[in-house]
């Protein structure tokens, strides 16, 4: 049980680029972003 807390980051920072590199070859990477500038925008009182 200790060894398994012991590297729980590990597996949390595989499990992390893991599901960021299925983001990226999903082609989600342009939703993120439009979304993020939307919300800039809306911020800025622009959008």
């Amino acid at each position: 049980m200790r060894r398994f807390r012991k590297h729980t980051w590990v597996w949390l920072l595989a499990l992390g680029a893991v599901l960021t590199a299925l983001g990226v070859a999903r082609g989600e990477v342009m939703v993120v972003l439009t979304k993020a500038i939307r919300i800039c925008w809306e911020c800025v009182g622009i959008g």
